[in-house]
């Protein structure tokens, strides 16, 4: 392994037996058009997660299957995991769906080598998830020369009509968008600490979405990052895997943010030498991102909140508000951003 690249791989730690490392798997390519230095699957998977160092929830997320994975063909199998074959995979799948309960065991700690690595079978949604992932891992290793094939090529799609429908169900029609923006109006404000919940959470939900935002994209923008071309206001974003973009920014959605501004002692408009973030702190710290994990529990508060003030009239829609998250407000960026031109 190329000890140059080893500083910015990202933590995996997992030690192997030598027999069961990959560097002897069935499926490797044995050199053909190697693009990577690893010889072991461990070292490939560690350059694999370094393409998504710029993304710490990704990171966390892939490597979570990765490590899944990697122990279960070798402690299961005793197989590495470049002698997987379609047929182990069949069996992982079902595993997913039913891990054995030593995997699941609640006494195991959290964290280190005998971890637990589930907290029960994995839903169908997740169980796709993971199973993409790791698609996308293979497809990796093949392309870098590493592996020869992935076996996880060959599986059927299986994404349903039922599914697809539940889908595109996942947004908030206009009434009851409606209604989260006045019951956020009626919050009580008896502290100074109310009021600047209030203002916060006003901004942000608002923020999500006119813009479509990632969670991730909301937390690290700055105030900086909005800017006027052409008389025209822009949203500078960096999103996943580092990619840039910029996205269009209503005069409406401006008029909300010259109102947050001030409340925190700042002019309306943002200048391009500002250091602060799009949304602050509580007590306003222009030195201090909210989480990605904040703003979604700031969001999911926002739509209980219009919920419980919706129960007693509509409840299909209170139960619809209590089931939505921060990725139902991106559902409106193809509207939005027509209406910005």
């Amino acid at each position: 392994m190329n000890p140059a690249v080893a500083p910015s791989e990202p933590s995996l730690a997992i030690t192997l037996p030598t027999a069961l490392d990959g560097s002897l798997g069935t499926n490797r390519a044995n050199g053909r058009h190697k693009q990577i230095a690893a010889d072991t699957d461990v070292e490939a998977v560690r350059l694999w997660l370094a393409e998504y160092s710029a993304s710490p929830h990704t990171l966390r997320s892939y490597r979570k299957e990765a490590v899944r994975l990697l122990l279960w063909a070798t402690q299961t199998l005793a197989k590495p995991l470049s002698s997987l074959t379609r047929e182990d995979f069949l069996l992982y799948e079902r595993f997913l769906a039913s891990p054995s309960e030593d995997w699941a065991d609640p006494d195991r700690p959290r964290r280190g080598g005998t971890r637990r690595l589930f907290e029960g079978p994995l839903s169908e949604r997740s169980q796709h998830q993971a199973l993409g992932i790791l698609s996308g891992l293979m497809t990796y290793l093949v392309s870098a020369g590493y592996l020869a094939g992935n076996p996880l090529a060959l599986r059927r799609g299986r994404t349903t009509s039922a599914r697809r429908t539940r889908r595109v169900e996942r947004y908030l029609d206009h009434a009851l968008w409606d209604h989260v923006l006045a019951s956020v109006e009626q919050w009580p404000r008896l502290t100074e600490r109310d009021e600047q919940h209030h203002e916060r959470s006003r901004w942000l939900i608002r923020l999500l979405y006119h813009t479509a935002l990632r969670v991730s994209e909301a937390a690290s923008a700055n105030a900086a990052d909005f800017y006027q071309r052409r008389g025209k206001w822009w949203l500078h974003i960096i999103g996943k895997g580092g990619a840039e973009g910029e996205v269009p920014v209503s005069d409406a959605l401006m008029v909300d943010f010259a109102r947050y501004r001030p409340f925190h002692g700042l002019p309306p408009v943002p200048s391009a030498s500002e250091t602060g973030p799009a949304v602050m702190s509580i007590a306003g710290d222009d030195a201090r991102h909210l989480t990605p994990a904040a703003i979604y529990l700031i969001v999911k508060e926002v739509f209980r909140r219009a919920a419980d003030a919706l129960d007693a009239t509509d409840p299909v829609g209170a139960a619809t508000l209590r089931r939505a998250s921060t990725h139902w407000l991106r559902h409106y960026v193809p509207f939005l951003t027509m209406s910005c031109n």
